[in-house]
């Protein structure tokens, strides 16, 4: 307790800088050439969100001074570890807190538990472990201390509190890379906010001075304090990023648990997949020819353990191409402005423009053009949308060839087949309408019915705003010229 009079020694958080008035007060060349949203091509995962920046506090200091609801503690299994952070909190929250501690009995690794302040003024401490860091186990210390970080927040959640205040949870003495755990909790962080944002008010990173430049470093690439800023940091940015909640994901590493090994099990009931099972046998013709139907249920079954077994390649495949497309340098494709994000369509769902006229397809690296458009795509296809193409005065120069095209439809994750709902087909001719159809039908399989011809703007309108796409001037131009100067009053995209 300060004796009457003296100023406290602990930080009111409300008194501390969040991370967007950081931004104003040192990003300044960003602000003299602000970006425009028709410049922007390529959104992070992690985009500019001015609201999560407003929760965010980084801050050098000690954690145990925090006047907030509650901070975290980082400790050992049986919550006695004598590191710096632990024994400054002891030291402030005064006896009773070991006293606490020793009826909790112990804490495992990733887990968090729940104790008074005491004489800090947060009023709770939550206490987790740290994993200890080996390269040869690391995937298990990166679940682990993702672990961490999540049930902190979770039990922050589930108490209704308002601000929490982070220690850094990996201890030099459990030898965790600083950069790599960083990630970490800063991604972990991020994602939770994104879900669960409006039941935490602040989040503080209590940094020591050896700390603070590293969190500077990475802060921008999962909280980017501008428009500009995200754009520069995409490169920068680990080709693990975790699943939707920031938890480390091994795809070679994940196991599925059925009920009943050895058989193929399936996401509706076991009568279903029999009813399933016995259509598919009836489905054609040398189905009535079968003498032996047990014979042929087990071809069934091991058709479908072969086709599971081919997702799971392919799975494995898609993220090997998704992991050199975030480490190879593609802006020369991001320079040609061939695809880009806009608006949404009438139904909210993000448009995608594709520009054949800017795709010098005897010019380019077509490998790269395909790895630019899974960088581009991957986390915009985990939700539903639509492609806009314009072939408007594209030549021979311009024309994808199909063994492309069937590339990169094979190459490409399931969601992108299950959540695209339309591809516009602006300005096609005859023999690029010839071409689709052969494409569709014999090439691949289910894209026929989601494509729609688009004679004029006008008709693309009824399903797109105007103002929800940036139209390449050229576009603007040549549907003047062929179906009236209607569209002039449209304004087209400066830079495309």
């Amino acid at each position: 307790m300060d004796p009457l009079g003296a100023p406290s020694q602990f930080v009111d958080i409300d008194g501390l800088p969040d991370w967007s008035n950081v931004c104003e007060a040192t990003q300044v060349d960003s602000h003299q050439n602000p970006v425009g949203k028709d410049q922007v091509d390529v959104r992070s995962p992690f985009p500019y969100r001015e609201d999560l920046n407003a929760k965010i506090i980084l801050w050098k200091g000690d954690v145990a001074l925090l006047n907030c609801t509650a901070i975290v503690n980082t400790s050992n299994e049986s919550l006695t570890d004598k590191n710096p952070v632990s024994e400054s909190i002891l030291m402030h929250a005064g006896p009773d807190l070991k006293d606490e501690l020793q009826k909790l009995k112990g804490c495992r690794t990733g887990e968090a538990k729940l104790t008074k302040g005491f004489n800090l003024a947060a009023r709770f401490i939550i206490h987790t472990v740290g994993p200890k860091y080996k390269s040869r186990y690391r995937t298990a210390a990166e679940s682990s201390l993702y672990s961490c970080y999540r049930n902190v927040l979770q039990l922050a959640k589930e108490q209704a509190m308002c601000s929490v205040g982070f220690c850094v949870i990996n201890s030099l003495k459990r030898c965790y890379p600083l950069e790599d755990a960083t990630h970490i909790a800063l991604r972990t962080v991020r994602r939770f906010l994104e879900i669960h944002g409006e039941t935490l008010e602040k989040v503080v990173f209590a940094v020591s001075e050896l700390e603070e430049a590293t969190y500077q470093k990475l802060m921008p690439l999962y909280f980017p304090r501008s428009l500009e800023e995200e754009i520069q940091s995409l490169p920068y940015l680990p080709a693990d990023i975790g699943n939707a909640e920031g938890e480390p994901v091994v795809p070679e590493r994940q196991i599925r648990i059925t009920e009943k090994p050895g058989i193929p099990d399936a996401d509706a009931s076991d009568e279903e997949g029999l009813e399933a099972d016995l259509s598919f046998i009836g489905s054609h013709a040398f189905a009535r020819m079968e003498g032996d139907v047990d014979k042929q249920r087990r071809l069934i079954l091991q058709g479908q353990l072969s086709e599971a077994a081919l997702q799971k390649q392919h799975q494995r495949n898609y993220n090997r191409w998704l992991c050199q497309a975030r480490a190879e340098d593609l802006s020369d494709i991001a320079s040609l402005k061939a695809l880009y994000q806009t608006g949404v369509d009438k139904c909210g769902r993000t448009v995608m423009v594709v520009v054949g006229r800017n795709i010098p397809v005897t010019l380019i690296d077509m490998e790269k053009a395909l790895l630019y458009f899974i960088h581009v795509m991957d986390h915009i296809a985990v939700k539903e949308y639509v492609l806009v193409y314009f072939h408007t005065l594209t030549n021979d120069y311009n024309q994808l060839d199909s063994n492309f095209l069937k590339k990169l439809y094979d190459v490409v994750d399931a969601k992108y087949k299950r959540n695209l709902k339309a591809l516009y087909f602006v300005h096609p001719t005859f023999r690029s309408k010839v071409s689709t159809w052969f494409f569709t039908t014999f090439t691949v399989s289910g894209l026929k019915d989601k494509i729609h011809y688009v004679e004029s703007l006008q008709q693309l309108f009824t399903a797109i705003p105007p103002e929800q796409i940036d139209l390449p001037p050229f576009v603007l131009e040549y549907d003047a010229r062929e179906n009236g100067p209607y569209y002039s009053s449209y304004p087209p995209s400066p830079d495309l």
